[in-house]
C-alpha cells in the first residue's frame, strides 16, 4: 500500500504491517525498514521517510547510517559512567597510585554512582552532575563535593583520552558548589611554648613508641603518614639516612630526609623495641599494621593539647616558622626538607637541585634548637635569630 515519495506500507501473508521506504543509492534499488504499523503511526513514518530524504541529499545511505546509528548506540550503552570509572581506577592502580588514594577516590566515585552510574558518557550533562554534588553538599560536605567534582572530570578528561566520550560537562560547574573554607593545622608557632610542649612530650606516661614517634616528628617533621608507616628497611643508621619510597609520598618522588645524631640515637633506641618487625610504629593489635593515624593526636590530647593548640601535622608548620624566622637556611632548602612542590611551574622546571648539604647542616641544627627549646631556653641564647 503506497503512501508518498517511496514510502509504503507492506502487509505480508501473517498480516504483519512493515512500513518500507523504497529508495536508489548509488544506482541500486535499495529498501529501508521504519518498523511496523501500529507501533509506528503514519505521521511518525512520514518522519523517518524525510530523515532518509535528508541524508541521501547529503550522499549518505540511510541504511548504512542506519547500521553505524545502532553500533553507536551500543556502544555508548556500554561506555556508562559506571563502566568508564571502573577503567580510570584500574588506570590508577597501574600509575602506581597509594592504596590509600585508591579508597578515597572508588569512594568519592561510589557516592556519583546513584545518580551517574548506569548513563552513557556522552549522555551526561552538567546539570546532572550538579545534582549528584548538591545532594553531597546539603549533607555538609563541601570538601568531598568539591573532590567529587575533580574526580568526576578526570574521568570524564580519561574517556576524552580513550574517545569513549567527547566532552568533559564538569568544566561548566566551576564555582556552582560552595567551597570549603580552608582549615590549618593546628601548630605552636612560638620557640617557648613548642619547648612546653617537647616536655610534655619526654615525659609523656604512654606507650614508648608513641612518645618516640612524637620525638621524631618533632626532629624530623614528616608528614605523620610517613613516619606512620615508615619500614626499618628504609633507614640507613650508620649514613645518618631515611630515604621515604615515592608510594608514601604526596608528590610520589622519592624523598630523602637527613638524620642528625639526636634522630639516630632515638632510632637506636626505638630498633631495641621494634627491631623485630617490619614497622618502626606496629600498632598493638597487630604488628602487620601501623599506628593508627589517630595514635599520635589522641596522645597529645591525653597530655592536655586540644586539636585547636597541636596535632600531628603541626610539627611540620613549627619547623618551617622557626627555621625561616631564624634567617640561617634558604628558602628552598626548607621547602625541599618539607617535600613540598613548588607552586611555580616554571620555577619547578628549572630548579631540581636538592640542597642536600645545605639540609644535612640544617637538620643537626634544628636538633640541636630542639634541645634547647626543651630545656626552656630560648634560641637566641645558643643559636641566634
Amino acid at each position: 500500500m503506497a503512501d508518498a515519495n517511496g514510502l509504503f506500507l507492506l502487509v505480508t501473508a501473517k498480516g504483519a504491517r512493515l512500513w518500507r521506504l523504497k529508495y536508489r543509492f548509488d544506482n541500486k534499488e535499495k529498501t529501508l525498514a521504519f518498523g511496523a504499523y501500529p507501533d509506528v503511526g503514519l505521521a511518525e513514518a512520514r518522519m523517518k521517510r524525510d530523515d532518509a530524504k535528508r541524508l541521501l541529499r547529503d550522499g549518505v545511505d540511510p541504511s548504512a547510517q542506519k547500521r553505524l546509528d545502532k553500533i553507536t548506540g551500543a556502544l555508548a550503552r556500554a561506555n556508562t559512567f559506571n563502566a568508564v570509572a571502573d577503567e580510570y581506577v584500574v588506570l590508577q592502580k597501574r600509575k602506581g597510585r597509594s592504596p590509600a588514594t585508591i579508597v578515597k577516590t572508588e569512594w568519592v566515585i561510589d557516592l556519583a554512582r546513584p545518580t551517574l552510574g548506569p548513563r552513557p558518557m556522552n549522555a551526561i550533562t552538567a546539570p546532572e552532575i550538579l545534582v549528584a554534588l548538591r545532594q553531597v553538599e546539603k549533607r555538609g560536605r563541601l570538601e568531598t563535593a568539591r573532590r567529587m567534582r575533580g574526580v568526576i572530570g578526570a574521568i570524564f578528561r580519561f574517556g576524552i583520552a580513550s574517545a569513549l566520550c567527547d566532552t568533559d560537562p564538569t568544566q561548566a560547574l566551576r564555582g556552582a558548589i560552595a567551597g570549603p573554607q580552608t582549615r590549618h593545622h593546628a601548630a605552636i608557632l612560638e620557640a617557648k611554648a613548642f619547648g612546653g610542649l617537647l616536655r610534655a612530650i619526654r615525659t609523656y606516661d604512654g606507650t614508648p613508641e608513641v612518645r618516640m614517634a612524637l620525638e621524631l616528628s618533632a626532629l624530623l617533621f614528616p608528614r605523620p603518614g610517613e613516619l606512620r608507616q615508615a619500614e626499618w628497611d628504609e633507614f640507613d643508621l650508620s649514613a645518618g639516612l631515611w630515604t621515604v619510597p615515592p608510594g608514601r609520598m604526596k608528590m610520589r618522588r622519592e624523598h630523602r630526609v637527613p638524620l642528625a645524631n639526636q634522630a639516630v640515637a632515638l632510632l637506636r633506641d626505638l630498633h631495641s623495641i621494634t627491631g623485630w618487625g617490619t614497622l618502626l610504629f606496629p600498632s598493638v593489635r597487630s604488628g602487620k599494621k601501623p599506628l593508627s593515624d589517630n595514635a599520635l593526636n589522641a596522645a597529645l590530647r591525653r597530655m592536655g593539647f586540644t586539636k585547636k593548640e597541636a596535632t600531628a601535622h603541626g610539627f611540620r608548620a613549627t619547623a618551617s616558622t622557626l627555621l625561616n624566622e631564624s634567617g640561617k637556611w634558604s628558602v628552598d632548602a626548607i621547602e625541599r626538607q618539607l617535600a613540598h612542590k613548588d607552586a611555580d611551574a616554571v620555577r619547578r622546571a628549572y630548579h631540581r637541585g636538592d640542597h642536600w648539604d645545605e639540609r644535612v647542616q640544617m637538620m643537626q641544627s634544628w636538633a640541636d634548637l630542639v634541645d634547647t627549646m626543651r630545656a626552656g631556653q630560648e634560641p637566641s641564647e645558643r643559636h641566634g635569630s
